[in-house]
């Protein structure tokens, strides 16, 4: 999927949503292609059906939507919600439950699955750790966490407060430190280590 149509900041065009809705598709179809993660593909391939047929991109009803189909797919709205888009800041936690409850009673997800979902989101995290993985420090969890956020580097360099060459800097670091060289592989590395943000109050 393009950049820019993520980072979009004005309303997508009808082209751009059939793109985005596309995204789950082909996100089954590259899974599909490990062997170690085949038989998950279909499973990841579903998270953004609802159980009224109005999700996407098979448009499955509830008897075609497994238990663990349905507990993905509202893990996912919740954490869609509570992170910060290019066209929206994020949901406090609240706020995203009171969503996702709302979602429940519409019919489009299931309730025990919300409810499964909310209770492990309302777990309390380990305390902040000291020692991080790939040596990095403090400052370049930071980063890393900005950039896992989809953050651009000038929008970096606004959260940080420092000049967009040094925010620059910061990440070409991050990824020699954790071996990566695009934002999606170190995203994928701060889930990997569980060091990803927790949704804050400046974000809500």
């Amino acid at each position: 999927m393009p950049n820019r149509i993520w980072a979009k900041l004005a309303t997508l065009t009808s082209g751009e949503l059939e793109r985005v809705r596309l995204h789950a598709y082909y996100g089954e179809r590259i899974i599909s292609r490990s062997p170690s993660l085949a038989p998950v593909a279909v499973l990841a391939g579903l998270h953004h059906e609802r159980l009224d047929g109005s999700g996407y991109h098979r448009q499955s009803r509830a008897p075609g939507l497994p238990a663990a189909a349905r507990i993905l797919a509202a893990a996912d709205a919740y954490q869609a919600m509570t992170q910060h888009r290019p066209h929206r800041p994020a949901l406090t936690a609240d706020a995203a439950a009171a969503e996702l409850r709302a979602e429940a009673r519409a019919g489009r997800l299931d309730a025990d699955a919300v409810a499964a979902v909310l209770a492990a989101a309302g777990g309390v995290r380990s305390a902040a750790r000291r020692v991080w993985p790939a040596g990095l420090t403090q400052r370049q969890v930071e980063v890393l966490q900005l950039v896992a956020r989809g953050l651009s580097n000038p929008q970096i360099a606004d959260a940080l407060v420092v000049s967009r060459r040094t925010a620059e800097h910061h990440v070409q670091d991050v990824y020699a430190k954790i071996g990566v060289s695009s934002r999606a592989s170190a995203a994928l590395f701060a889930m990997e280590h569980d060091i990803l943000p927790d949704p804050g109050p400046e974000d809500g």
